[in-house]
């Protein structure tokens, strides 16, 4: 029953209807957000103090919030396959929250010479640092993973690992559909907020990583222990057990940025993809070690054989 379910809500070709209406809904909201610029502009409908829609470049924010939706499910819909790439998923996702949010602050930018006492202008730099250091953590990160396929082949077949993969599975099902239930609610609540008053539109899109990615990644901290805990039915290894621990105190202080702001927003954020990444590479370096001691014993052991 899981593994039907599965194959129908995580193939290749549910993934391509779910891009197509993401896609659709991105363009739209784009269009949309270009006309209420314009109707702002010429004055047919007066929107005070909303500086979303004064400047037309800050329309790419909200088709970026249609993106990243749609890479919450892929993190969602990677999680049977690898636990690493499912990882990577959480770390993109946070990477264009940030990118997402450079567009919003462009409206509120202030090109002045003064420009590190201003605190948007602060944000916008520390926001286009932290993605060119996120970028290329994030490249490192699929980097040695891929090369690490290799390697991994060469270790021996681990036990129970069908069980693990279908446990992930019923993981990610178990996940779906609590995914569509934090986006209904956080759209029912950014537009309840949005009805009440025009005046709080700004400060709801602002928000809206309150709205639904606080509480996405609560859940994902919540499955990332599920999964720490189901792979002790495939193994007991340290280095595996250290890896998937490490992965879960990334995610915690993905978690932690979304309560701050400035600096120590993007410092944590960084911070939680470096340690990401330094705990993969120990576990790959750990694995690599392994298979060439493993060589090493199977050498000799053939050599005391012969002189037997």
């Amino acid at each position: 029953m899981i593994e039907k379910l599965h194959l129908y809500v995580f193939s290749e070709e549910f993934k391509k209807k779910v891009e197509k209406i993401f896609v659709t809904l991105s363009i739209v909201s784009f269009i949309l957000h270009l006309t209420l610029i314009l109707i702002n502009k010429v004055g047919i409908i007066d929107f005070p103090d909303n500086k979303l829609l004064t400047n037309p470049i800050v329309a790419i924010y909200t088709p970026f919030s249609f993106i990243l939706v749609y890479e919450v499910f892929l993190v969602v819909y990677y999680l049977p396959r690898s636990i690493s790439q499912y990882i990577r998923k959480q770390y993109e996702i946070i990477t264009l929250i940030i990118v997402r949010r450079i567009f919003k602050d462009i409206a509120n930018i202030d090109l002045t010479t003064n420009w590190f006492n201003e605190k948007y202008d602060l944000q916008l730099t520390y926001d286009l640092l932290s993605t060119i250091i996120l970028f290329l953590l994030i490249f490192l990160f699929y980097y040695f993973n891929t090369k690490h396929k290799s390697i991994s082949k060469k270790i021996e077949k681990v036990e129970n690992l069908d069980q693990f993969i279908k446990r992930k599975k019923t993981i990610a099902l178990l996940l779906f559909p609590i995914l569509i239930v934090l986006a209904v609610s956080s759209l029912v609540k950014w537009i309840y907020v949005e009805l009440i008053s025009i005046d709080q539109v700004f400060f709801s899109i602002q928000d809206i990583n309150e709205l639904f990615f606080n509480e996405f990644f609560t859940v994902l901290i919540m499955a990332d222990v599920l999964l720490l805990l189901i792979s002790l039915y495939k193994t007991d290894k340290f280095h595996e057990i250290l890896r998937n621990s490490g992965f879960i105190i990334s995610t915690i202080l993905i978690r932690l940025s979304f309560s701050v702001e400035g600096l120590l927003n993007n410092a944590l954020i960084v911070i939680s993809v470096v340690y990401g990444f330094i705990m993969l590479l120990l576990h790959i370096y750990f694995e690599k070690v392994q298979v060439k001691y493993a060589k090493e014993v199977k050498i000799e052991e053939k050599e005391q054989e012969e002189i037997i």
